[in-house]
């Protein structure tokens, strides 16, 4: 992945990370519950994989607010758009990243067990 790809990507989490919390305007989104872990362009710039975490335990909830972050996408687009000097602005395709909520489920698991030898 060549640099500009990273700076552009690194660009898009940010604006993404401002425009979701302050922005989105949706009252059964909690803003402050998603973060927005990673962000993958594609090297034409026509699509960007962008990797949410949703830090709610109810899996309906959580469904429901990636749906909202995905109806949401051309209006953040747009926004983007404004503030990148890019010749395209990429459709954003968002993607739930449980990476967060894997690892404190392993910590879990590896202080069970170490409680158990103990």
């Amino acid at each position: 992945m060549s640099t500009r790809i990273q700076r552009i990507n690194e660009t898009l989490k940010q604006e993404l990370s401002h425009y979701i919390r302050f922005e989105l305007k949706d009252p059964r989104l909690n803003n402050d519950m998603i973060s927005i872990i990673r962000v993958e362009a594609t090297g034409d710039l026509r699509f960007a994989k962008v990797f949410v975490s949703i830090f709610e335990n109810a899996p309906d909830k959580k469904k429901e607010m990636l749906e909202i972050l995905k109806k949401s996408a051309g209006f953040l687009r747009k926004q983007i758009g404004k503030s990148l000097t890019t010749h395209y602005t990429p459709e954003l395709l968002f993607e739930l990243d449980n990476s967060i909520e894997y690892g404190v489920h392993i910590d879990h698991l590896l202080r069970k067990i170490n409680h158990k030898d103990n």
